[in-house]
């Protein structure tokens, strides 16, 4: 057996080279699987708030079509609709199975908003949808990782439209 304190022992081990792609590629896999999650959750990030988005606009123009022409100067309310446009917002969201569960719907809220000046119908109806949306990360513990602590995002997306009228 050779001596492990020898001199050319010693030099075989430090010029050595078998091993090293192991070693480095040992070092770089928790950046390379951060990286991936990044682009995963970035990815899925855009694409839920992209359908809640999708699901507003899509309520907005509803509500624009069945809320009466003259809902400004009759003294009315868009709140009634509320059920089905909050129908309309999370059908969006439901009927894409590629988002996980981790994606909810807090609220869907319209509002009429009646603004006065030179316009053909004055005071204008504008309708305007608002909902606020929640998503948790569910490649979270990866960011550990880095040493960070990835929560929720929280935000709102509202969407607005001229009632034309039903």
């Amino acid at each position: 057996m050779k001596n492990p304190f020898s001199r050319k022992f010693i030099q075989g081990f430090l010029w050595d080279t078998s091993g090293v792609a192991l070693v480095e590629f040992a070092i770089m896999l928790p950046m390379m699987l951060l990286l991936f999650a990044v682009i995963i959750e970035g990815g899925r990030l855009m694409w839920s708030y992209q359908s809640v988005n999708a699901g507003v606009r899509d309520a907005a123009r509803y509500l624009a079509r069945v809320a009466p022409g003259d809902i400004c100067t009759a003294g009315g309310s868009v709140a009634s609709y509320k059920p089905n446009v909050e129908t309309i917002v999370r059908n969006t969201i439901s009927g894409n199975s590629f988002l996980p569960s981790q994606i909810s719907v807090n609220s869907v809220t319209p509002s009429l908003n009646c603004v006065a000046g030179v316009y053909r119908v004055s005071p204008a109806p504008i309708v305007t949808v608002t909902a606020t949306m929640t998503i948790q990360f569910p490649f979270a513990g990866i960011f550990t990782l880095n040493g960070q602590n990835l929560g929720t995002v929280n935000t709102a997306i509202s969407d607005q439209n001229k009632v034309y009228g039903s």
